[in-house]
């Protein structure tokens, strides 16, 4: 039997709780530019996408933005949705570009069914802690990615 998902809009609280309870490795966000929701025939939240500012400052360019968390709770097809809806957003918004990244052991598979391609593999790096800007490790570090992007060209 089919889900029946749908989009629905959501406010950061509500995606940050989404993210707490669901996101296999990554924690809640402080900002956003938007976030978006796919709910059930039941109107029962199934899955969200927070899209934000690039982490990467190269990428902070004005034109790209950045799928900074998508957490879903297993529903069929709700992360390639989600996807596909945060680039339409940001495509209507006037930005060219979405980003987003994922671990080494995460197949791509939904981006993939959304229209991404893989841009990179990114090696894993010791972290972001040096000794002019202590940070603590947040349980992501040393972990290689990989790089995806959705856009079009100018």
């Amino acid at each position: 039997m089919s889900v029946g998902l749908y989009l629905v809009p959501v406010d950061l609280a509500t995606a940050n709780g989404f993210v707490a309870m669901w996101h296999r490795h990554s924690s809640p966000v402080v900002g956003h530019r938007y976030s978006v929701g796919v709910a059930d025939g039941a109107g029962v939240l199934r899955g969200v996408a927070i899209v934000g500012r690039p982490v990467a400052r190269s990428f902070d360019d004005g034109a790209t933005l950045e799928v900074t968390r998508c957490a879903t709770d297993g529903a069929p097809n709700a992360g390639s949705m989600l996807y596909a809806a945060a680039w339409r957003v940001a495509s209507a918004l006037g930005y060219r570009r979405l980003v987003t990244y994922t671990q080494a052991d995460e197949s791509g598979a939904s981006l993939r069914a959304a229209g991404y391609r893989c841009l990179a593999r990114r090696p894993a790096r010791r972290g972001w802690d040096t000794p002019s800007r202590p940070r603590e490790d947040r349980g992501t570090d040393g972990i290689p990615r990989t790089l995806w992007e959705v856009g079009t060209t100018p």
